[in-house]
């Protein structure tokens, strides 16, 4: 299995320990092209989840669509396995209804790309 499954794999494991719904998507020609791979409610809040394994390079597209999923007051992250702790926290405060900390780990998490 590849380094970028298996990140999203632990993801989808840690997500399902909080009880937080998300769905897998899956692209394919029949669907809109840059569509975070996880999306997900973490106590009301969305959540877009882009997976790259330690070497992955997000495309535009993909970097433009977790721009406007922050933009609409969701949260969006380029998730690579460096940021993992981020992460966590980031979805603890969501769960803990404090959206300010879980914006400032968002941030964290895509300082390299925004």
């Amino acid at each position: 299995m590849g380094a970028e499954k298996t990140f999203e794999n632990k993801i989808k494991d840690y997500l399902k320990d909080q009880n937080c719904y998300f769905v897998k998507y899956f692209a394919n020609r029949m669907t809109k092209a840059g569509i975070p791979d996880i999306l997900a409610s973490v106590n009301g809040y969305f959540v877009g989840i882009e997976v790259k394994a330690s070497n992955g390079r997000p495309s535009e597209l993909q970097k433009w669509n977790i721009e406007q999923i922050h933009a609409s007051g969701g949260f969006g992250v380029i998730l690579y396995p460096e940021h993992w702790e981020e992460f966590k926290n980031m979805i603890v405060f969501l769960k803990g209804g404090d959206p300010d900390f879980a914006r400032h780990m968002e941030s964290r998490i895509n300082d390299k790309f925004f």
